[in-house]
């Protein structure tokens, strides 16, 4: 028996329930608005379920093996055995304890939780399909909408995922055996740090990548001393290669991998699996925007003003489907305003202190500006450095690659934006975030005391290092 048409109504229709979507309707929870969050997979998103932690938690799992397998030189000899498969089923588990707890926050906030694939029949109606033969659908009536419905990996022409030859972020991750080989196409932050970690469990990672760098978009001598590790695990990089095709080898094990440089001359990569790792794309066309009258910009999103509305007041888009870097906090920052701005609340974005991360080996974090981008906006740029070799934290960790920079307006002292290459940037990066969003001075930071011995020592100095005063490396 198929269940009808049933009709609801909603103050606020939330669709999409990743970083963006949970965190705006449990804001709107407790500001007393009536939301309901609609969800066509999985509650927590992509971020949760198939992105952020899953891959956290893979990169954990990996670094423990690998730090046991080469501590010979600390006195440690051990003979590391990998269980892919069980380290799947405790990657799941966490996905499992996380996703059940953005359930339960949200219902405990008052979140109406509804499953199923929404998309609008005009500008106050959603159609929600429900999955499952026989489960109908539902129109919900609504006052604010918000378009939470995130991103998915980009296809290359030629190697659509298949889930056996043809590897996605998400296919990759569950994996229940490690591949002999893997042909990686990006080297992007997700292809790099999934590289590492296939790399440390003893896959012969071959990268191959249309650019002539690694994790495009950030300054050289961040990504530098992560290629240099990448290359010390064995991986092997092939720039300037864009991937053509696929085919089954011809003696039936595993398949070929063939691209092709800017002078049309071909390279074919025997490999066991070949994961494609060229960025994400936002997800609109399954909304029906055309029935609201909303249209993507050339970037395939939504412009929206610094209170997230679209074009329509009422419909509001945040994180991977609204302009700027796809990033999950980014993402969450966008809904709590979201949320705020629905109920009336003076709210808006305040974009100066976004801090990035990826988690490779090492790790980099930025946040704010970079000298260039400083000088640009008319400041006369000040930067300290602190090399991690002199930091006695880094140094007992057996980590001391890379380093900690911090920009400042040499005038005022304030702080601008900070880059680091290193143990733990991601976490790091956050005191120079908050820094520049409280309108911070190098002398703020420098005079605070800092534990000893920590990583976030380096911080303290990098700033000392800009005021000419550090203690434990040459000053500029």
């Amino acid at each position: 028996m198929v269940v009808g048409d049933v009709s609801t109504g909603t103050e606020l229709a939330i669709i999409g329930a990743g970083p963006g979507g949970y965190v705006a309707a449990i804001r709107a929870g407790q500001l007393d608005i009536d939301v309901t969050l609609v969800e066509a997979d999985s509650w927590g998103g992509t971020c949760l379920n198939y992105g952020c932690i899953p891959s956290k938690a893979m990169i954990s799992a990996t670094d423990v093996g690998h730090d046991a397998d080469t501590a010979e030189h600390m006195g440690i000899y051990a003979d590391v055995k990998v269980d892919l498969g069980q380290m799947v089923e405790w990657k799941d588990g966490v996905v499992d304890q996380l996703t059940g707890g953005v359930e339960k926050l949200c219902k405990a906030n008052g979140v109406n939780l509804v499953e199923g694939r929404a998309e609008f029949a005009s500008e106050d109606t959603l159609r929600v399909v429900h999955g499952g033969e026989g489960q109908g659908s539902e129109t919900i009536e609504f006052e604010h909408a918000i378009i939470a419905t995130g991103s998915r990996p980009i296809e290359v022409p030629g190697f659509e995922y298949d889930g056996e030859h043809v590897l996605s972020s998400r296919d990759v991750l569950d994996l229940e055996d490690v591949p002999e080989s893997m042909v990686v196409v990006g080297a992007g932050y997700i292809g790099m740090e999934l590289s590492t970690v296939f790399a440390k469990m003893g896959c012969d990672v071959t990268v191959v990548e249309m650019l002539d760098e690694v994790i495009p978009g950030y300054e050289d001598d961040l990504t530098t001393p992560v290629k240099k590790r990448a290359e010390e695990l064995g991986i092997d990089f092939h720039f300037g290669q864009r991937a053509e095709e696929w085919t089954e080898a011809e003696d039936g094990e595993g398949i070929v991998v063939t691209t092709e440089d800017e002078d049309g001359n071909t390279t074919d990569f025997e490999t066991e699996k070949v994961f494609v790792a060229v960025g994400r794309e936002p997800v609109l066309d399954t909304l029906d925007l055309e029935a609201i009258g909303l249209e993507p910009n050339e970037d395939g999103r939504l412009e929206t003003d610094d209170q997230t509305r679209t074009d329509i007041d009422h419909v509001h888009a945040i994180g991977d489907v609204a302009p700027g870097p796809m990033l999950a906090h980014k993402a969450s920052k966008e809904g709590q305003v979201a949320a705020e701005v629905v109920a009336g609340e003076p709210a808006g974005l305040d974009y100066q202190a976004v801090p990035a991360a990826v988690f490779t080996d090492p790790e980099i974090a930025t946040v704010g500006m970079t000298e260039a981008e400083a000088e640009e906006a008319g400041f006369d740029p000040v930067v300290g450095t602190f090399p991690l070799r002199a930091s006695g934290r880094a140094l007992t960790a057996d980590d001391a690659e890379g380093f900690v920079r911090i920009v400042a307006d040499e005038e005022s002292g304030f702080v601008l934006g900070g880059q680091m290459v290193g143990p733990e940037a991601s976490e790091l990066v956050a005191e120079v975030g908050l820094a520049v969003e409280m309108g911070a001075t190098l002398e703020d930071v420098a005079a605070t005391i800092h534990t000893h011995p920590t990583l976030s020592e380096t911080v303290m100095e990098a700033a000392e290092n800009a005021l000419g005063r550090a203690i434990h490396t040459l000053n500029r």
